[in-house]
């Protein structure tokens, strides 16, 4: 079924793609269920923390370079501190200038809150309107904003015209979605519905490349292909967003980041999506390459770079894969994110003792089956006995890392690398996605895993000197999911 566009707001993907934050047992068993989405979600009945879809709303909508946020919240709704350091490291590392988070909060009090917040919405905007003098302003709504019903179309239909640029509602609630990344497609609707222009011209070497923020390594490596890199979101301008109708293509580094706006693009504009895992691994990487060849019309030479790369980094490859096979990792990271490292450390013939992702999609939005990384991963390196489904839970991890005592922790998130080191596993931090990506992506993760492993010392002594808080009956208790009730599936 086609992407409404139009529409106000996006569905959650709790409901649109069956999302669920918690269970546990095979990843064969996690896929056979989601094929017809009968999988029920474990009941857990103790959270110790969790995100909400804002978070990820404003992980994008901050990083866009002229446009301004206005967040109609409570103050403590908004992070620009925590976020100005990302975004600011991405755009140095893009060799951009830096970028200043352009944010107002509406401040929403007991009066607004009680009586109604429109009126400080109003004057949000016209103040961000003037402060910045922006190319667009985006507009969070949060969850006080929604349980009050605040009508958001209703100002944006009054003042658009009169400031004579878009104003894009982004409805990112935390209370209507468990699933945080509900938020990205939040923002990506937005901008579709408001940003996006109907395609003037067809631009035959532009790739829109749906990325997180981080190094660009997608521009040197296109050059190889004869292409451009159109990278949305992070660091990119509205006219950059604007022409992603007229785009030759559109691949993305996390199905989980990108797949809602790519099947948009196609049902849309007629825009292709590539539809292959991302680029993790030799052998995704290498599907990747030729699908990404072939609906840009350049299969002969999509041939040579790929023989070109696997000459110029095998020597590099086998001296690390001899050192880390049978090597045992666990991996940690967002639904899809986490299924890409799990390939990549597959190719250096490591034993993959567990995975966990943040959330599981049950489908992806166009059912294209090349797109569901899971399925594709268990083809790729088998079964995986212990794999679960945990919205950022640091004493589940805690109990699987202490159980399990792999070799080597792999997560992109800052709390479980903290859980692993202070129990002893060298872990590493793998958050630049983009930096993991393509060929020379392989050989960086394996560089660094090796780094880990060699500073083995620097974690057992850490370890020595931790105590963790969780309570000795915790300590002692034999079921990491003790507290997840586990529903049958009929």
């Amino acid at each position: 079924m086609a992407i409404n566009i139009s529409k106000a707001e996006v569905e959650t993907r709790d409901n649109r793609l069956g999302a669920l934050v918690a269970y546990h047992g095979s990843a064969s068993e996690l896929q056979q269920a989601s094929k017809k989405r009968q999988l029920k979600e474990d009941q857990r009945l103790y959270s110790q923390c969790s995100d909400c879809s804002q978070g990820c709303a404003e992980t994008l909508s901050y990083m866009i370079r002229d446009a301004a946020i206005v967040v109609h919240s409570p103050l403590g709704c908004l992070d620009p501190v925590e976020k100005y350091e990302r975004v600011d490291a991405s755009a140095r590392a893009r060799g951009l200038e830096p970028h200043r988070i352009q944010v107002i909060s509406t401040n929403m009090g007991v009066d607004s809150t009680v009586y109604g917040g429109i009126k400080i919405l109003r004057e949000a905007i016209h103040e961000a309107y003037n402060r910045f003098h922006p190319k667009a302003i985006f507009i969070h709504s949060s969850c006080a904003a929604g349980i009050i019903g605040d009508d958001i179309e209703s100002i944006v239909d009054e003042i658009e015209s009169e400031l004579g640029i878009p104003l894009v509602p982004i409805y990112c609630e935390g209370f209507k979605s468990k699933t945080w990344a509900s938020g990205f497609d939040a923002v990506f609707h937005g901008v579709l519905r408001k940003i996006v222009r109907k395609p003037e011209k067809k631009q035959e070497k532009l790739v829109n490349v749906i990325n997180f923020a981080g190094r660009d390594t997608f521009s040197p490596f296109f050059k190889k292909l004869d292409l451009e890199a159109n990278l949305v979101i992070p660091n990119a301008t509205i006219e950059q967003l604007a022409q992603m109708s007229e785009a030759a293509c559109t691949t993305h580094i996390c199905e989980t980041l990108g797949t809602y706006v790519a099947a948009a693009l196609e049902d849309n504009y007629g825009v292709p999506q590539v539809k292959s895992p991302s680029p993790y691994g030799i052998d995704w990487t290498d599907r990747w390459v030729r699908e990404l060849a072939k609906v840009t019309n350049r299969v002969e030479l999509a041939e040579k770079v790929i023989k070109e790369e696997h000459e110029r980094l095998e020597p590099i490859f086998e001296g690390y894969k001899k050192i880390l096979t049978g090597k045992k990792a666990y991996i940690y990271a967002g639904d899809s994110y986490a299924h890409n490292l799990a390939n990549m450390a597959k190719d250096y013939g490591m034993e993959i003792v567990g995975i966990t992702t943040l959330h599981h999609d049950q489908t992806t939005d166009d059912k294209n089956t090349n797109l569901d990384t899971l399925n594709e991963l268990i083809k790729s390196i088998g079964d995986v006995s212990n794999f679960s489904v945990c919205n950022k839970q640091p004493f589940i991890m805690y109990k699987i890392l202490q159980e399990l005592k792999p070799d080597i922790l792999i997560t992109r998130h800052n709390s479980i690398a903290t859980i692993g080191t202070k129990l002893g596993i060298p872990s590493i931090r793998a958050n630049d996605v983009n930096v993991l990506s393509c060929y020379d992506g392989v050989i960086n993760l394996g560089a660094r895993i090796i780094d880990a492993l060699q500073s083995s010392k620097f974690f057992t002594t850490i370890a020595e000197h931790v105590k963790f808080p969780y309570s000795n009956w915790w300590i002692n208790q034999n079921d990491p999911f003790y507290f997840d009730k586990k529903v049958e599936t009929k």
